[in-house]
């Protein structure tokens, strides 16, 4: 069986779970500015798909990517890291 290649994972922070099964999640990593080098935050959402409603907001989950689900939702919680206080 041929394996279907890696998929991209990513950890991020629950910033919304107000949807059914669908929650936000913010995903900030830092780039070194071109001309000044100094490493400068970024930040980008993506939208999750969450089949048992398990996350909270503040919850820190690992997604993966997968099909798309809905015209915005092409990942997928896979575990939560680390729960909020």
């Amino acid at each position: 069986m041929k394996d279907r290649g890696s998929r991209k994972k990513q950890v991020g922070t629950v910033v919304s779970n107000k949807m059914d099964k669908t929650v936000i999640v913010s995903i900030e990593r830092t780039v070194q500015d071109p001309v000044y080098k100094k490493y400068v935050r970024r930040r980008g959402k993506c939208v999750a798909h969450d089949e048992q409603n398990i996350c909270q907001i503040g919850d820190k989950v690992m997604i993966v990517e997968t099909r798309p689900l809905s015209k915005t939702k092409c990942w997928q919680v896979r575990e939560v890291v680390e729960k909020a206080l």
